[in-house]
């Protein structure tokens, strides 16, 4: 074994950096590069690490080990290792880096994937270092090339330079760097040096993006592929029972149709010709085991379970014991409605099947679970499957896939077909109707007030399907007890005296999934619109009501809250000049967010005019990008309290399949947001869910504030026909 590469290790330092290069032979020597890490081949290429190459044209390219669909992971993490490299933004670029877990692996899960918005918090010293680890071997190169001490060297904006005069740009010394030895721990930059680092650098993918030119799964064509899509079961635990295709085959271009364990493949060579042979498929299905109920008889049970209280998921003082016997009981129950998570790109991936092995082209955000999930079904060796990480067109969870189904199912229709190329894509009314939905939930709340109005308990009880449970990630789970289905109503900021979270598991065949901010979507809604009405009763202002009942340890609450409270000019009064006034606060993902919303009447249905944001996620990298997920994920949330819902009816079958039937926000009623960011030093969270769990309770405040309406069933087009 090279004794360097044994010493360092291949993944060397808890911060992470990858040591695995892909030099010029004699670099090679010199160094004890790897060949671990996937070079592009091109001459003169200097690539210190496994995510940073420098090419003979200056351009620095950073490989990006999470998944870009639009949350910017592609200029974040790009932006961390231009700082440390003191390059010029110009010459940056950004790649998606493949599937490969021992050098891309997600350091706060331990495997490779994107998700609960950790791509920046858990990536912020690991590409710093790489960034200094690739300007420290630049500069020794120099200082060899030049016969000067490298510490007379100094670089700015991608220039190299000597007070001798003597100056170079990257490329030049690219070569000569490669054959340097790697820095074991190269020291990072402190904060009163960042010059990247809080600047509002433009996005990187944007113009590819815009014009075009950007290259997701759904633009893919290879030679000989065939385009599949899938006859799926039209009831949630439904199976094939038998099937007809004889008029299928008879649609042209359609060339095969086989069964597979998720339904019926028809493969075609289009994906017009496809959809149109799965519409002449005859398939009885074997519903034997499937879920039969409607939403409102699932409501009806959830509600009746978490009546019976549930598990322990948290107690505190004597739980629930303070609320008996309280001079004032406040009571209520929310009910929230399955979600689709509705991506513009739906799901699609390509997989080219050979007779040594596979490759695959997805947008995958585990390659870690849809590696073996691909090579399983296909009886390869994970070690023979490539899996290319593509742009993707949204997720908000739905490429989040502990169980894989997707890879899976492209694995299927390569074993069922043989060697060949095929495009597996699932249609917008494929994914909304087929499942992996946002659980449906029930909160039952009870709170319990003294003769003078003080709060003596505090109880919630949460009723849902677990995520997580016989899934790969159910090892995650304590005791059985899951606490994505409950998250946010517990470890709560607020003293409530005695209190209690119970969860009453609820078990049914419909396929669930992580959505958006996962459990926060709801419980951050029931919480705040539930501690509204408590303070209501107490006779006490929104806002100086939640400061008065901050733990000590809240200061952060209280940061982002007083900070939003100066932007709306808040003054006690939730009502004025016909609009009324919401707030609400929620930490998710480790990052704290408040939100104030000015809401009108507009017919007895609510009209949002204006969203006031504060933001503390730390040190803000690249505050564009943070603003930009602030208001992403207010308008994504405000669409799903507003309009969005997955219903089942009689005899359990889906009723909505596309954007006629399940009602996304629209552009025209986008409201004017602002966004402010707290200034900190604290290291970075996320950002790409904590925007949205505020955004509900702060609209159904405010509404509840202007007309007195309490909404209890989501979404309010729900409770308004109610």
């Amino acid at each position: 074994m090279n004794k360097q590469l044994s010493r360092r290790g291949f993944l060397a330092s808890s911060a992470g950096l990858v040591i695995g290069l892909t030099l010029p032979m004699a670099g090679r020597a010199q160094s004890g590069a790897a060949l671990a890490f996937e070079g592009d081949g091109t001459e003169g290429t200097f690539a210190p690490n496994a995510f940073v190459r420098v090419a003979p044209d200056d351009t620095v390219t950073v490989m990006i080990k999470h998944i870009e669909f639009g949350q910017g992971p592609n200029t974040g993490l790009a932006t961390l290792v231009a700082e440390e490299l003191d390059a010029d933004w110009s010459q940056m670029r950004a790649e998606s880096a493949p599937a490969n877990t021992e050098l891309y692996k997600n350091l706060a899960f331990g495997m490779q994937g994107t998700g609960g918005s950790t791509a920046m918090a858990n990536s912020y010293m690991q590409m710093r270092k790489a960034g200094a680890a690739a300007r420290a071997m630049l500069v020794a190169a120099a200082a060899e090339e030049w016969g000067v001490p490298a510490s007379e060297i100094t670089v700015e904006n991608g220039i190299v330079s000597h007070p001798d005069g003597q100056s170079s740009g990257f490329g030049a010394l690219a070569e000569k760097a490669a054959m340097q030895t790697v820095p074991e721990d190269p020291p990072v930059k402190s904060a009163d040096q960042f010059r990247l680092i809080g600047s509002d650098l433009p996005k990187l993918d944007t113009a590819a993006k815009s014009n075009g030119t950007a290259t997701f799964t759904m633009d893919l064509y290879r030679d000989g592929m065939l385009t599949v899509v899938v006859a799926h079961p039209p009831k949630f635990g439904a199976t094939v029972a038998s099937y007809d295709d004889a008029e299928a085959l008879k649609v042209p271009g359609v060339e095969a149709v086989h069964q597979i364990p998720q339904g019926v493949a028809v493969y075609a060579t289009s994906t017009y010709a496809a959809i149109k042979g799965r519409n002449a498929l005859t398939v009885e299905w074997d519903e034997s085991a499937a879920e039969t109920r409607s939403t409102d008889e699932m409501y009806e049970a959830f509600s009746a379970a978490a009546a019976e209280g549930g598990r322990d998921a948290e107690v505190n003082g004597d739980g629930a014991a303070g609320i008996d016997g309280a001079a004032q009981v406040i009571e209520a129950e929310f009910r929230f409605p399955y979600l689709a998570h509705a991506p513009m790109e739906p799901l699609d991936g390509v997989l080219e099947v050979r007779e040594d092995g596979a490759e695959a082209w997805m947008g995958s955000q585990f390659p870690t679970l849809d590696l073996p999930a691909i090579a399983g079904p296909l009886g390869l060796d994970p070690a023979n499957v490539k899996i290319n990480v593509m742009l993707a067109g949204g997720s908000f969870g739905r490429r989040a896939q502990d169980t894989s189904h997707f890879a899976s199912e492209l694995a299927e229709i390569g074993k069922a077909a043989g060697p060949g190329t095929y495009k597996l894509v699932w249609t917008r009314e494929d994914d909304i109707h087929g499942g992996y939905y946002r659980p449906l939930t029930v909160h039952r709340f009870r709170a319990g007030l003294d003769d003078g109005g003080a709060l003596l308990g505090w109880e919630n009880v949460v009723a849902n399907q677990s995520i997580m449970a016989g899934g790969p990630m159910a090892q995650m789970m304590q005791d059985g007890m899951d606490p994505t289905s409950y998250e946010g109503s517990s470890n709560l900021p607020y003293d409530f005296g005695h209190s209690r979270v119970g969860w009453a598991v609820q078990e049914n065949p419909v396929s669930v999934l992580w959505w958006r901010s996962v459990g926060h979507s709801h419980t951050g809604y029931a919480v705040e619109v539930f501690l509204d009405m408590v303070l209501e009763a107490q006779g006490k202002d929104p806002l100086q009501g939640r400061l008065d009942l901050l733990k000590a340890d809240g200061d952060r609450f209280r940061g982002v809250l007083e900070k939003v409270g100066e932007m709306a000019g808040w003054d006690g009064t939730t009502v004025r000049d016909g609009k009324g006034y919401g707030i609400a606060v929620v930490k998710s993902f480790n990052t704290y967010v408040a939100e104030i919303a000015e809401v009108s009447d507009a017919g007895g249905f609510p009209k949002v005019h204006r969203v006031w944001c504060a933001v503390d996620c730390g040190v803000a990298v690249n505050p564009n990008v943070i603003r930009a997920q602030m208001e992403g994920g207010i308008g994504y949330g405000l669409g799903s309290v507003l309009f969005d819902e997955i219903t089942l009816g009689d005899g359990g079958e889906v009723q909505q399949s596309n954007f006629d039937t399940y009602r996304m926000l629209r552009i025209h009623e986008m409201p004017e947001v602002e966004v402010e960011i707290i200034q900190s030093d604290a290291d970075p969270t996320g950002v790409g869910e904590p925007g949205l769990p505020p955004i509900g309770p702060a609209v159904a405040n405010a509404w509840r504030a202007l007309t007195g309406k309490t909404v209890t069933r989501l979404p309010f087009t729900a409770s308004m026909e109610a």
